[in-house]
Order: structure tokens, then sequence, then C-alpha cells
């Protein structure tokens, strides 16, 4: 009944045009994942390879959010469900070639699809990445780096805010490696999943 829901919506979704980004994608990136997720991941938009494919978090940010979930907490990818608050991709000038967070049109016009996406998943716990989600969710005026790693709620859900993927590559230190490796053992404990590693990070960041 879940996965029927979310197939009826992406249909709908597929063919907005309820803001500019519509004039400008290849593809919407509605979200991908097990509709009876107990976590859910929200970012801000899709990025050049996620507007090509039609798949969030696929990109270099995307590695990084796999190996952290597959490695980290040990479970596969397929078992969440990842989405962004945007559907299209944002991009400076509308120009598709670099990449920004969506603006407060975008996230009116587009936002109702991801509301709907978590009625209908209901799942147990949301991570936000990044300033966007996070302040749309918990309509907060509060960045990322004041309330990540702290426990918030959306509708009776839990939620933990913790740094976009690429924010983690753009900075690529320990001390910001190791904040995020530590909301992730917050959540997996709040799911009670075993921990049962620690995360091993490359050189660059992933």
């Amino acid at each position: 009944m879940k996965s029927k829901k979310l197939e009826e919506l992406s249909k709908i979704a597929s063919t907005c045009t309820k803001c500019k980004l519509s004039t400008t994608r290849t593809n919407v990136v509605f979200g991908e994942g097990n509709p009876e997720a107990e976590l859910m991941f929200i970012g801000e938009g899709p990025g050049k390879q996620e507007d090509l494919t039609g798949r969030p978090f696929i990109g270099k940010a995307g590695d990084v959010l796999t190996r952290l979930i597959e490695v980290g907490m040990q479970v596969p990818r397929s078992k969440v469900y990842i989405a962004n608050i945007t559907k299209c991709r944002p991009t400076i000038n509308l120009q598709m070639v670099k990449d920004r967070p969506p603006d407060t049109e975008e996230t009116k016009a587009c936002s109702p699809y991801l509301v709907q996406q978590i009625e209908i998943i209901q799942p147990k716990v949301i991570v936000t990445l990044g300033n966007p989600s996070t302040k749309f969710l918990l309509n907060t005026a509060d960045g990322i780096t004041k309330i990540r790693g702290q426990w918030f709620e959306y509708n009776s859900i839990p939620v933990l805010p913790t740094y976009h993927p690429s924010y983690i590559l753009r900075n690529n230190t320990e001390a910001i490696k190791k904040d995020v490796w530590e909301d992730f053992q917050k959540v997996m404990e709040k799911l009670n999943w075993p921990i049962k590693t620690k995360i091993k990070w490359k050189e660059n960041g992933e």
C-alpha cells in the first residue's frame, strides 16, 4: 500500500511545473528506498548526477552518505529512504552549472511532496542533512552548526539534524567527521540498531 501511494505521488511530481526549476531540469528526483523504512534521510536538492539519472544522492556527496549507511550503520542503502526538499536541481541563475540551496519560493512549491512522503512512509527517525531540510522540518532559523546532533520532533517523529555530506567533502576535518559519526550512532541507538563498527573515512573525506 505504501509503495503504491509513493508511486502515485511520484507520477504527480514527475509532471510538476509549480516553480521555475521545472524549466531547467532533466529529471525529477523524487526519492528512493524502502517504503517501510524506519529511517529517512532528507537533503536539500538534487545535484548534476542526480538530475541526469533521477536518483537522489549518487554523486560524490551521495558516496559519502552511502558509505555512512552501509559501512557505518552496516545496513543496505535500500533499507532506508532518501529524499530531498526540492525534487528538481537548483542552480545559480538557472544555468545548470553551479548548484545552490533551494530558495523560499522553490521550497514552498515543492515541500508538499516531501510532507506527503513522510506521511506515507511514517519513519521512526528522520535525519535532516544540512540547513534547508533542517530549517523547513523544524521551522527554525537556527543554523545546522548550532543544533546538529540534538533531537527534535516533526509530527511526533524524532528528528536529528546533521551536516550535509557535501559539507564533509568541502571541509574534510577530523572534527567534522567525528561529529557526523557520533550523530549516526545516536540514530542507531534510537532505532535499537547494533553499533558494530567504527567508520573508516577515505583521505578525501568520503
